[in-house]
């Protein structure tokens, strides 16, 4: 019978379980989280070599390709990137229904993307089991703004800015593969009628926020039609914000450059 209940947990059959629970049900950039990894035996003695969990998100990457009629099309190709991982550097034995309780934590890293719209953040936590299939858990995370991207998006809301998308796309000359881009609206106030949209894309360090600005403006009579033929309908700005900066003075700051540079 005991050989009977190994092979069934090398085959995931009732072998041990893991699961992570976050003390935060909202996690913030620059952060610490804490969490509990609770591990349940199986039917089985079997020995953890490792207790493994990591911070994920998707994005995506646009690729060309030809169609056998020879036309070139792009497509969208989701990827997938581990933001942080943890580890426990103990092995251990855990026996039939035994629980055991590991308790730690970790700085969330910043540039995690914001889970808006298409954005996805998820925990992956697992097992490294000797001779078995790895057990795993996965559960979707919720991740807001810090205080500073936050005070930002009220700032353009309060000046009528909506936003109306939110996604992680490939970009290269950034320590991450990619970048979260967050597109506006105007449907209201100052900016209604100037531009169509605004895109930025936000990266933060220890010392600065640095935000690109993409403003497409409205093409209306002929210097609309002009600008669009010559290529500058599109204005892109960039704008660095120390990050000793109230969050409500850092989005008034964004509002007035971008009222002067548009």
């Amino acid at each position: 019978m005991s050989l009977l209940k190994k092979a069934m947990a090398s085959l995931s059959i009732g072998a041990a379980t893991v699961d992570a629970v976050l003390e935060q049900s909202e996690l913030v950039p620059g952060r610490r989280v804490d969490f509990t990894i609770r591990v349940r035996g199986g039917v089985a003695e079997q020995q953890i070599d490792n207790i493994y969990l990591n911070i994920c998100c998707q994005y995506f990457e646009e690729r060309s390709k030809h169609r056998s009629e020879g036309e070139k099309v792009t497509e969208k190709v989701k990827k997938v990137y581990s933001l942080s991982q943890w580890s426990l550097p103990e092995m251990f034995v855990i026996a039939p229904d035994e629980e055991r309780i590991f308790n730690a934590s970790f700085v969330l890293p910043y540039n995690t993307p914001v889970t808006l719209g298409q954005c996805k953040v998820w925990l992956e936590t697992g097992l490294d089991i000797q001779f078995a299939i790895d057990p795993c858990d996965t559960d979707l995370l919720v991740v807001r703004p810090d205080a500073m991207t936050a005070g930002l998006f009220e700032s353009l809301t309060n000046a009528g800015l909506q936003l109306r998308q939110a996604e992680c796309e490939a970009a290269t000359g950034f320590a991450l593969p990619f970048v979260q881009e967050f597109e506006f609206v105007p449907v209201s106030g100052p900016f209604l009628g100037r531009w169509k949209e605004l895109e930025i894309v936000a990266w933060r360090d220890d010392e600065q926020l640095s935000l690109w600005f993409e403003v497409d403006r409205e093409r209306r009579g002929l210097g609309g039609m002009l600008s669009g033929l010559l290529g500058r309908g599109e204005l892109k700005r960039f704008l660095t914000i120390p990050i000793t900066t109230p969050a409500d003075e850092a989005g008034q700051q964004v509002l007035v450059f971008l009222d002067q540079a548009t």
